[in-house]
């Protein structure tokens, strides 16, 4: 690779070396619909972490589902899909991102449908891992595709910016859909939905999408998946039991540190290994770097905030799943508005960091306005606002961090280098929502015992109203997660301090060659 990429952007090879299958590809106008395809695909892997969160409390009364086990519904999900997206990535590497993409959308729809049909929580539980296994093959193939498919400026910028949405309200969309179909059929249909929509994206695979060949250059480093996907699968997984037993428990601080651990290992062994799993000079790079670095703290102080709002819609105003996704709509379209209406206009002209930044900074206030909020109705003068801030924020951020994130990547490391994107996103959300839970669930017990307590004191009397009693425990509930809000907003200021001390790339100029291919070049040059 060269050096000029870590610097102040990609090298520029001459025009007459950019390959002529990117040209073949940048001409081919169905490249739009194949842009479609792999949207509709992300939208599905994206949603299915959220979806079921709706539906869980029927899920788990026609399971017969005891509270201690109903959090594997979601643990099974992000356990494989965050442990595997690693050796997702460089399956698609190594076998064709169309093929892997295809099969994972195979493997998605099947696992969904067992998982609809799931008689007991075994099961449901087995299908949701199966669910994140092949969603660990579609996401990493998918965004590879992306970058290999649209590499020139303008056109580059407006695919990342829908892609960019997708990511940053995908989460939320699962909310309202899972809201929606809980309500009016049941909660199975949050897991069949995805067969139909996996077949449509199947079919527009098989027409729109192309993949460049790579013969001879991906080898399996086997001892690199076992140390770098065990590692992730602890860290993830200690973060799932961080929220029922709490960070000082031994289980979780073993998984923890056995994780950190693994990754260190797995990352010696990278600058050993003939054919590493991750070639270090992707992480090693400036602004690469900075992208993942900003994508996890944006991630860990978003994640938190979808829980919260969810209950605090749900189990303090007394929203039902629908209204509560309805009540997620505005912030949905701020992020639409941020990533394809001024981040893909402005990223071809203007440095990455002048949007990363700024659109940190609008989310960190948002999520500060949260901290505001009172156990009384308050969604038009905080809530709605906040979303809005929080909306855009995001819509600015996502987009160029994962356009930076993929920029000046070798074709033959695309699939890796998507997974690492997308293994900062899904264990930054692990991280966030254990962390952050935690806090909002000890801020809250130390506040309804405290004022439970100083009540009785006041009173005099017998005991407390069940009235008094219920408003005590609401304004605890709310005190807990405006302390948890605040935090993310604390991070979310982080990452802006990140984005802008690490991302140091400059705006392409005009008529630059494709960032992809120039890496490619001076990869072939070395």
């Amino acid at each position: 690779m060269s050096d000029a990429s870590q610097e102040g952007g990609p090298a520029t090879p001459p025009r007459s070396r950019t390959p002529s299958w990117a040209a073949r590809t940048e001409a081919d106008p169905r490249r739009w619909w194949g842009l479609a395809v792999i949207a509709i695909a992300q939208l599905m892997v994206v949603l299915d972490a959220t979806i079921v969160n709706i539906a869980l409390p029927s899920a788990q009364r026609d399971l017969g589902m005891s509270d201690a086990n109903r959090q594997w519904v979601i643990t099974a999900y992000t356990l494989a899909f965050g442990g595997l997206l690693l050796l997702g990535g460089r399956i698609a590497d190594l076998v064709g991102r169309k093929k892997t993409f295809m099969i994972g959308l195979v493997g998605f729809a099947v696992a969904s449908g067992l998982g609809g049909a799931a008689t007991g929580s075994g099961l449901l539980f087995g299908a949701r891992a199966l669910q994140g296994a092949f969603a660990a093959l579609l996401a990493p193939s998918a965004l590879s595709l992306l970058t290999t498919t649209f590499t020139i400026g303008k056109e580059r910028s407006k695919a990342f910016g829908i892609y960019g949405a997708i990511a940053g309200g995908g989460a939320a969309i699962g909310l309202i859909a899972g809201g929606l179909l809980t309500e009016y059929l049941n909660w199975r249909w949050c897991l069949y939905v995805n067969i139909p929509i996996a077949a449509l994206a199947l079919i527009g695979a098989a027409v729109f999408l192309h993949d460049k060949p790579e013969r001879g250059r991906v080898h399996l480093d086997a001892p690199g998946v076992v140390l770098g996907c065990g590692g992730l699968v602890a860290i993830v997984y200690g973060c799932s039991e961080a929220e029922p037993r709490g960070w000082g428990d031994g289980l979780v601080l073993g998984l923890l540190v056995g994780g950190v651990v693994l990754l260190g290992v797995f990352a010696w062994w990278q600058t050993r290994a003939r054919h590493p799993l991750l070639p270090l000079h992707i992480v090693r790079d400036r602004n690469r770097g900075g992208a993942f670095l900003t994508m996890a703290l944006a991630v860990i102080a978003l994640f938190g905030m979808f829980l919260f709002m969810t209950y605090y819609l749900q189990t303090v105003l007394g929203y039902s799943p629908v209204r509560t996704g309805v009540a997620f709509l505005p912030m949905v379209a701020a992020i639409v508005v941020g990533a394809t209406q001024i981040s893909a206009r402005l990223l071809h002209r203007i440095p990455p960091r002048f949007l990363m930044v700024p659109g940190a900074l609008l989310a960190s206030t948002g999520l500060f306005t949260l901290t505001f909020l009172t156990a009384e109705p308050a969604y038009v003068s905080h809530v709605l606002p906040a979303m809005l801030l929080v909306g855009l924020g995001m819509g600015l951020t996502f987009m160029p961090v994962m356009a930076t994130a993929t920029s000046g990547v070798a074709p033959h490391d695309s699939g890796v280098t998507s997974a690492t994107v997308n293994t900062a996103q899904q264990v930054g959300g692990s991280i966030g929502t254990a962390l952050l839970n935690t806090i909002a669930t000890s801020t809250s017990a130390a506040y309804i015992a405290d004022h439970l307590a100083d009540a009785a004191r006041k009173s005099g009397g017998p005991g407390l109203t069940p009235a008094v009693r219920e408003a005590i425990v609401k304004s605890g509930v709310v005190d807990g997660f405006t302390v948890a809000i605040g935090v993310g907003s604390a991070i979310m200021l982080l990452a802006a301090l990140v984005a802008g001390l690490l991302v140091n790339g400059r705006a392409p100029k005009r008529g630059q060659a494709p960032a992809a291919d120039s890496a490619a070049s001076a990869d072939a040059a070395v």
